[in-house]
């Protein structure tokens, strides 16, 4: 059973919709490649999806701008079916019950329904118990991809032992500082069978770490990218200059409020 901690920052993919006769899907950007081989992807089967449930013709000319690494552990697909979810709703005037989005939403994926509500959580179950997240104070993060494509199901099937037993929290955090502490105190169980898998998430980890200001290291999701906990976004900014190496995907920022 999943126990996670889910916020958001102003980083993402972005996803256009107009009217059509048929439902197509037009994909650019940086990482646009590591969609190439994907005749199916998550934004098609959510469009269908939704049309399916309110029985309305599965019409529409998608365009997704990939910004995000590919199976990278930080959601950008999942993002992506859900803003699919919310934008064709408005393209198609539908106004379908909520509980309604987030069956569809789950049946997509375990991190769909997250995404769709689009706020801080406590994410548990397999991605269909939502609950506040404890208050985040103002802080800022490092992502960083070593640019190696690490599926989820991999990392699941090579884990071995119990999960830990689900995380004691605050009610908030007056600074970034206290929550790097508490967190500090808490592990990713999927980081060991990640780092077997994929090698260098042990140097994005230490790479992170060795940055000034940085107030804690971790793997996100299931990997392979890492994350960096800073005071502001400024200290978060010149980590992301120092770190940058060939082949590494970095970005640095703000997370968003609730």
């Amino acid at each position: 059973m999943l126990d996670s901690l889910v916020a958001f920052a102003a980083c993402g993919d972005v996803l256009r919709a107009s009217e059509s006769p048929a439902l197509s899907l037009r994909i650019g950007g940086p990482f646009a490649t590591g969609l190439a081989g994907e005749a199916d992807n998550l934004v098609l089967r959510a469009a269908r999806a939704l049309a399916t449930a309110a029985g309305h013709p599965p019409h529409a000319a998608l365009a997704l701008e990939k910004n995000l690494p590919v199976a990278s552990g930080i959601g950008g697909g999942s993002a992506d079916a859900a803003a699919t979810l919310r934008l064709l709703c408005t393209l198609w005037r539908l106004r379908l019950d909520p509980a309604v989005l987030d069956r569809i939403a789950l049946r997509l994926g375990a991190d769909v329904p997250v995404c769709l509500h689009g706020r801080p959580a406590r994410m548990g179950g397999i991605g269909e118990t939502l609950e506040a997240a404890p208050a985040l104070p103002a802080c800022a993060v490092l992502l960083v991809n070593p640019g190696v494509a690490l599926a989820t199901a991999p990392v699941f099937r090579a884990r071995t032992g119990a999960f830990s037993a689900p995380a004691v929290l605050p009610g908030g955090w007056g600074d970034a500082a206290a929550m790097a502490a508490d967190l500090a105190m808490l592990r990713n169980d999927l980081e060991a069978p990640a780092r077997m898998l994929c090698p260098a998430i042990g140097h994005v980890l230490a790479a992170i770490a060795a940055q000034p200001g940085c107030l804690l290291s971790r793997m996100s999701g299931s990997g392979a990218t890492c994350f960096g906990l800073f005071a502001d976004p400024a200290a978060a900014g010149q980590a992301a200059r120092q770190i940058v190496r060939p082949g590494w995907w970095v970005w640095a920022g703000a997370l968003l409020p609730a």
